[in-house]
């Protein structure tokens, strides 16, 4: 256990696997009251457990972001759980993988939950931020909010559109001592990847063969390593940084 979030309480959405799990037990490590907010309860309940496990302090909530009375609920229960709420977290996402081909049923998942959902919750928790005198909000972006990729117009139309929300609500919230940032990853070894690896039908070993001569590094990435990027734009050591986005991809936006 560490203190760089000794004091602090924080939401993670869709902290119930991949980067929002690393990040949430990365957070209670650190000293952070965690809430994790998903719809995937049991898997959910078993990040609940690991943290306490360690000593920590979290509580689970059910919560599709992209209903209002949702993002609203897990607020108030953050709230109601530990007393105040300091930080957030938009790492909920609907990983919509596909091209002009999208339906219209699509498009909405993808809009509700990537865009509409992370406003809803922000607006919900800005609240309860500013009532505890301030704190921060982390959106998680994404290499694909920059750049082209095949058959990613769904997905990569929500993420260009968290970079530029990210911009404007650290613009309206600075006021109150809220910062606002976003993390941008590049291709992390999450139960996402494994999803888009049976999707395309091939071997998770054929798709990193293809995947690690893009990054600098030469290697897709690991939840915790994005964790540590959300960690720092959430503490008090990124206390001068707001509307920034901070590429965590191994190089791959270098080129």
């Amino acid at each position: 256990m560490s203190d760089r979030l000794k004091g602090k309480v924080a939401i993670v959405t869709g902290g119930a696997a991949g980067i929002g799990e690393a990040t949430a037990v990365l957070f209670a490590e650190e000293g952070a009251k965690v809430v994790i907010a998903d719809v995937d309860e049991a898997a959910g309940m078993e990040t609940v457990a690991r943290i306490r496990a360690q000593g920590g302090e979290a509580i689970f909530v059910s919560t599709d972001i992209s209903r209002e009375g949702d993002a609203r609920k897990a607020c108030d229960e953050a709230v109601r759980a530990f007393g105040r709420l300091h930080i957030l977290v938009n790492n909920a996402a609907n990983f919509m993988l596909k091209g002009l081909e999208a339906s219209i049923d699509d498009w909405h998942r993808s809009l509700g939950v990537n865009v509409i959902g992370t406003a809803l919750i922000s607006r919900y928790a800005a609240e309860a931020i500013k009532n505890a005198g301030g704190g921060a909000i982390v959106n998680l972006g994404s290499i694909s909010s920059f750049i082209a990729q095949p058959s990613f117009v769904a997905y990569s139309a929500t993420k260009a559109a968290l970079v530029q929300m990210t911009r404007n609500m650290a613009m309206d919230l600075a006021p109150f001592n809220i910062r606002v940032n976003c993390v941008c990853p590049g291709t992390i070894l999450t139960q996402a990847v494994h999803r888009h690896v049976e999707r395309v039908g091939v071997t998770l070993e054929e798709f990193l063969t293809e995947e690690r001569p893009k990054y600098l590094l030469s290697r897709i990435g690991e939840p915790r390593e994005v964790a540590y990027a959300i960690l720092f734009l959430a503490s008090n050591e990124a206390s001068f940084i707001t509307g920034a986005h901070l590429m965590v991809d191994g190089g791959y936006t270098a080129r």
